[in-house]
């Protein structure tokens, strides 16, 4: 699971599919705290998550 801003959510995307060769799942923060999550490419405030369950 891969937490993402706007900017990165393309290359988790990419990662997530090299890594696991299936179609990731996306998933907006909306309902949440965003404050608490960041991009793990740079730190800002996270607004997706990307996941391959």
């Amino acid at each position: 699971m891969k937490y993402c801003c706007g900017e990165h959510v393309e290359l988790a995307l990419d990662e997530a599919v090299d890594e696991f060769e299936t179609a990731p799942q996306l998933t907006k923060l909306e309902s949440v705290d965003k404050s608490e999550f960041v991009c793990g490419y740079c730190g800002q405030p996270a607004v997706y998550i990307v996941a391959n369950e």
